[in-house]
């Protein structure tokens, strides 16, 4: 598979252009998985920006984005086609009404393409304008194992059958992303054909910078505090610790009340925004969050005389 990118910094540079920002670990596994058009196999907590990969490598390289949801009882059929069974039955009506008789042109006509409803595995498998899709195969974790065992296969070939059809094969692989969040252990057979990540949650610098480029309205010591107090917030322990797209919530919340800094009670207020347990806004609440908000300045103050004393 060729690639677009020279550099894995080049990869670093073009996704921040479409407001991903990823470290140089996330950066390598991109570059290589085009050059060697393998599959990603992203780990990480919920919400530390495991889709969002697939949805900047798509906007970035102008691919469609095929997403492929997994849940508990997902099928092969589910997701790889199923017959339009209302079309179905009035062809043979159809057939009926004229007074056909062949079987077999009756049966070529029910299962026609024109009655295939493609899901996203046979959509991925398709050409597509601008080139192979991006194929995202969200939280796997969630299918059951026959399903994973299916998509093994089917992931080995690129390719899947339909009994009545045939083969269909990709005349070149998409580009596949598949997400966990490491609720079940999923298979090493799947794992072996994948160039692996684990996303973490980011560090300072990182979260100040995604604040700026998709919460831009948030002011400057807004986004600072946000982002040193979700840091410290996030060494608590909590039932879910928040990730980026509840720190994003959090700063846009804040913004519509006006907010131009933190204080105990608007913190208290809005943590609806950022926790999404109840045991966990309970422990937050009141004295715990003015503590978390102090640790937090003094966090940036100490940033402060560090930045202060290298120039």
């Amino acid at each position: 598979m060729t690639t677009p990118f020279h550099t894995i910094d080049d990869v670093q540079t073009r996704l921040a252009e479409v407001d991903y920002v990823c470290g140089r670990g996330l950066s390598t596994v991109v570059f290589l998985a085009l050059k060697l058009g393998r599959p990603i196999f992203l780990e990480g907590e919920a919400g530390v920006g495991k889709t969002e990969v697939a949805k900047a490598i798509a906007a970035l390289l102008g691919r469609r984005l095929i997403r492929l949801q997994c849940y508990e009882g997902l099928d092969a059929a589910s997701a790889v086609y199923e017959w339009n069974y209302a079309a179905q039955m009035m062809e043979i009506r159809l057939a009926e009404a004229t007074g056909a008789t062949d079987k077999d042109a009756i049966a070529g006509d029910v299962f026609a393409e024109k009655h295939l409803i493609a899901r996203p595995l046979l959509e991925a498998m398709r050409p597509q304008e601008g080139g192979p899709p991006v194929l995202l195969i969200d939280e796997l974790d969630r299918a059951d194992e026959p399903f994973e065992a299916f998509l093994l296969e089917a992931l080995s070939d690129f390719q899947v059958t339909i009994p009545e059809i045939g083969v269909v094969k990709a005349p070149e692989p998409p580009i596949v992303i598949i997400t966990s969040n490491r609720t079940r252990e999923v298979h090493d057979a799947l794992r072996r054909r994948c160039l692996y990540h684990w996303v973490d949650y980011p560090d300072f610098e990182r979260e100040m910078t995604i604040l700026r480029a998709k919460a831009p309205e948030a002011s400057e010591t807004l986004s600072h505090e946000v982002a040193a107090f979700i840091r410290r917030l996030r060494d608590e322990d909590l039932f879910k610790s928040p990730g980026v797209a509840e720190t994003l919530d959090w700063a846009r919340a804040l913004v519509a009340l006006d907010a131009v800094a933190l204080d105990p009670q608007t913190i208290s207020d809005t943590l609806g925004a950022l926790l999404k347990y109840q045991d966990d806004i309970a422990r937050i609440q009141g004295s715990e969050a003015t503590k978390i908000l102090d640790e937090a300045r003094e966090d940036l103050a100490g940033r402060s005389t560090e930045a202060k004393g290298r120039t």
